[in-house]
């Protein structure tokens, strides 16, 4: 399963946008990937904007909504053949019922899931990290946590916890097994979730990101060194090396303990092979996701305000187009403010507009029917820089804002595209 406390917040490298939603896993948007049967990544790209999207909405445990994606119904009717199948063996006198147990299995474990979802999500509240949503997906969980700890403690109880509930769980079936026969529907059921939380736990805890141990890992060398980013390196490339030994160890694994029984080249080998291929390549791009987010977060601030602002100039409203451009040509200027007679801001001219005006039109356009009016939240202030910068823009979408000194003085014009091609650049630096 996976589980990915992805802190997706986007970013525009290769195709990602700095100022759109975006899921990755880790990802990141998080994204931020981790495999496991539940487990927790490191990317924590910058936060998208709230959205409804997820899949099926089932709830709102500590005010955060919880999200059935339509991949879970897959792997849902997965789980329930396999387990059906089981049951077949166990206790065959069960008949075709055993596919509606196997369906009660499929929706308990996946409950537990979400046991070790939410105690990451009571965590992170209780260091005052907004978490946007929970959803339960085809290989686990995430949990898409939008800040990053403060410190490294944080980040390794954060990490912690998740594993930790799985092997409360798996004590308490384990508990349970004691009270019932063995060999009964019961019996196999808690046999079942014991044995599957165990290994959500354990495999959450190997110490790779975008796993729960790779966190735990990265905050035990984030302290040693003082680094955060040096924690994220180590952990993803150990995370790495994980993939690779998932994709080689576990068809060896399977297969030399006896748990297929067709030999090399049977189906379950051919199963076993497939599994570990898709568990490695999740880890692997896991862990790469938590490199670049890494990478993303020390480079956020070289995008400032102040240094990707156009100059503008001020025109009234029923200034020709042709007019306004040659002022601002004579005066080195790549943007047109429109203000009232005191000089008071009113509009913004959007350069795509202006850009769809011809060349013999521009003397009978006024700028004032070019112009987008100014809005809450398209007053950036001219000291805002990297991430704080980005969420202000997001909180308010548009092409064009006017960029102000903390007197109220304009200081010129921030486009988005120019934001977006700064980002780029510093996500292209080596």
């Amino acid at each position: 399963m996976i589980d990915v406390a992805a802190h997706a917040r986007g970013a525009r490298h290769g195709g990602e946008d700095p100022l759109a939603d975006t899921d990755n896993g880790g990802g990141p948007r998080e994204r931020v990937g981790s495999p496991s049967p539940a487990g927790d990544g490191d990317g924590r790209p910058p936060r998208p904007p709230r959205g409804s999207g997820g899949g099926i909405l089932m709830g709102r445990p500590f005010g955060v909504p919880v999200y059935v994606a339509p991949s879970w119904f897959l792997v849902a009717a997965l789980i329930t053949w396999v387990f059906g199948g089981q049951l077949d063996r166990v206790l065959p006198e069960l008949g075709n019922i055993r596919y509606l147990i196997a369906l009660f299995f499929a929706v308990a474990f996946y409950a537990s899931v979400l046991v070790h979802e939410l105690a990451h999500t009571v965590a992170a509240l209780r260091f005052d990290l907004p978490v946007r949503r929970i959803q339960l997906q085809f290989f686990g969980g995430v949990s898409e946590i939008e800040k990053e700890s403060e410190t490294p403690g944080r980040e390794f109880v954060l990490a912690f916890v998740g594993p930790l509930l799985s092997l409360v769980l798996a004590g308490v079936f384990y508990g349970g097994m004691q009270l019932v026969e063995p060999g009964t529907v019961p019996g196999v059921l808690l046999a079942g979730l014991m044995i599957s939380n165990l290994i959500v736990a354990v495999f959450n805890l190997l110490p790779g990101l975008p796993l729960d141990g790779g966190r735990m890992l990265r905050a035990v060398v984030w302290k040693l060194s003082g680094r955060a980013m040096t924690g994220t390196v180590a952990a993803a490339w150990t995370g790495r090396a994980l993939a690779i030994a998932v994709l080689i160890g576990f068809p060896l694994a399977t297969h030399a303990g006896g748990f297929t029984d067709d030999g090399v080249g049977g189906m379950d080998t051919l199963t076993d092979a497939l599994l570990a291929a898709i568990l490695a390549a999740i880890i692997w791009t896991g862990a790469g996701n938590s490199l670049r987010m890494a990478r993303l977060r020390e480079r956020l601030p070289e995008l400032r305000a102040r240094t990707l602002t156009r100059r503008a100039v001020p025109v009234e409203s029923e200034t020709p187009l042709s007019e306004a451009l040659r002022r601002a040509n004579e005066a080195g200027a790549r943007a047109l403010v429109v203000v009232d007679g005191q000089g008071d801001p009113l509009s913004l001219v959007r350069e795509s507009a202006i850009v769809g005006v011809p060349e013999h039109r521009r003397p009978w356009v006024a700028v004032s029917t070019l112009a987008q009016d100014l809005k809450d939240g398209m007053r950036v202030p001219a000291e805002l820089a990297g991430e704080e910068l980005l969420d202000h823009l997001r909180a308010a979408p548009a092409t064009e804002y006017l960029v102000v000194e903390e007197s109220g003085e304009i200081y010129g014009v921030l486009s988005t595209g120019d934001v977006e091609k700064a980002f780029v650049e510093a996500m292209a630096k080596r």
